[in-house]
């Protein structure tokens, strides 16, 4: 494998306290150093990150590749195309594939696919109970083996506290950790906006927070039951960061993390009827959206995912309520972050950590820094280069984003997976 160094460029790596104008030297796929030249060391590449950040490459906890049973909205080459043209370098795969990941055969298909497309760092959920049907538990030990990584409800709310019971526990006895979106399906189910004042003067059917927070109590109670590890996925208000945050700090072992799109929108920037904006859980007050900023400054949040979506136009047409819920969110991921720092809610090395080393963190990847003898996966991007989001420059299958044709600041220049540049940016 080539020798690589990235020279001239502002080195931030969260993990190791390091944000310096480094070189980064890489062999046989690993970083060899930073900061000090290796003896004996020639590059084949040389790769110039002038005025450009180089950070460990991102960790996406949350992200739908729409292959097997959903080829007519993306693939697992096209969306991992869209990964790496985003900086991330490892994605975490729900289960609601078609089928759904509860099958050793499932996982081994995913794990060739990514193979044949060259980027192998995909980690698949397992189902929480067959078919995500809720009613008998799945193989657990079996999608261990094959390599899933956590176990998961995906979309589908638990509707029986006791088989949820029974796969906490069993999922313990594996030492997974249980991924859940909490949701309460009696007080959700068929709501597609946040109930509210939006919600209610143009009578679209809503979601209450309560939804949420109701479900993350059930949860943290079964937890303490149980023993066993839960990261919530992809929450959304005020009353479950506080519910997370007063279970950490009574020692439970629990982590959540945010989507990108909700520390921006909120109800209020809802055009009303475009289906773009049609995403679960909604975009709720500008309060939550407050409390969700302030959740990844104190910890109780402790990542940032796109939890991407990529849909075709038949998903997106028709009445708001019967559209498919999801954003395309991957190549937004990093603009957006960057926007947080720009608005001084957050450092920028405290943005990088929260894409990097504290969401691998979470499942024990070995992933998120940029350690010697660690796989060189790395993102170099611009912070300052604007772009503009149209089909010159977009490479997810699916275009439902708000942010279409819309100009945003922070572009990736390159992306490295270990050791192969999986992403150049020509433009």
């Amino acid at each position: 494998m080539s020798k690589i160094l990235i020279q001239n460029g502002r080195v931030i790596d969260p993990a190791n306290h390091i944000d310096h104008l480094l070189p980064v030297y890489i062999a046989a796929g690993k970083i060899v150093s930073v900061g000090q030249k290796p003896a004996d060391f020639t590059a084949d590449i040389i790769l110039d990150a002038h005025n450009k950040i180089v950070c460990p490459g991102f960790v996406d906890l949350s992200v739908r590749l729409r292959e097997p049973g959903h080829s007519r909205k993306g693939s697992i080459r096209s969306e991992t195309q869209a990964a790496a043209a985003a900086g991330v370098t490892s994605l975490c795969l729900p289960p609601d594939t078609r089928p759904i990941i509860d099958t050793p055969s499932v996982v081994e298909y995913i794990r060739d696919k990514a193979e044949q497309a060259g980027y192998p760092n995909v980690f698949p959920f397992a189902a929480l109970t067959k078919q995500l049907k809720g009613q008998e538990l799945s193989n657990m030990h079996a999608l261990k083996t094959m390599g899933c990584i956590a176990v998961s409800n995906a979309m589908c709310a638990p509707q029986n506290l006791l088989i949820l019971r029974h796969a906490m526990e069993y999922a313990v006895s594996h030492d997974l950790p249980l991924v859940l979106r909490p949701d309460e399906a009696s007080l959700s189910q068929g709501g597609c906006i946040h109930e509210g004042a939006i919600a209610s003067q143009y009578g679209l059917p809503s979601i209450p927070a309560a939804a949420e927070t109701i479900a993350v109590a059930q949860t943290l109670e079964l937890a303490i039951l149980t023993g066993c590890c839960v990261h919530f996925s992809q929450i959304s208000c005020q009353g479950a960061v506080n519910k997370i945050q007063q279970a950490q700090n009574e020692g439970l072992p629990v982590t959540a993390d945010v989507a990108i799109h909700q520390l921006h929108l909120t109800d209020t920037d809802l055009i009303p009827f475009d289906s773009r904006y049609h995403v679960l859980p909604p975009f709720r007050s500008q309060a939550d959206k407050t409390a969700l900023r302030e959740g990844l400054i104190n910890n109780s949040l402790a990542a940032i995912c796109s939890d991407h979506q990529p849909h075709d136009l038949d998903a997106k047409l028709g009445a708001l309520p019967e559209t498919e819920p999801g954003i395309s969110a991957l190549e937004t991921l990093l603009p957006l972050t960057l926007q947080l720092v720009a608005e001084n809610s957050l450092s920028l090395s405290q943005a990088i950590s929260l894409l990097t080393d504290k969401p691998a963190a979470i499942f024990s990847l070995d992933k998120g820094s940029l350690s010697p003898g660690m796989d060189a996966d790395i993102c170099i991007f611009d912070p300052n280069k604007n772009w503009q989001v149209n089909k010159d420059t977009w490479h997810s299958a699916g275009i439902n984003t708000p942010y279409w044709e819309q100009t945003l600041q922070g572009k990736v220049s390159h992306t490295l997976q270990s050791g192969n540049i999986i992403y150049q940016d020509n433009a």
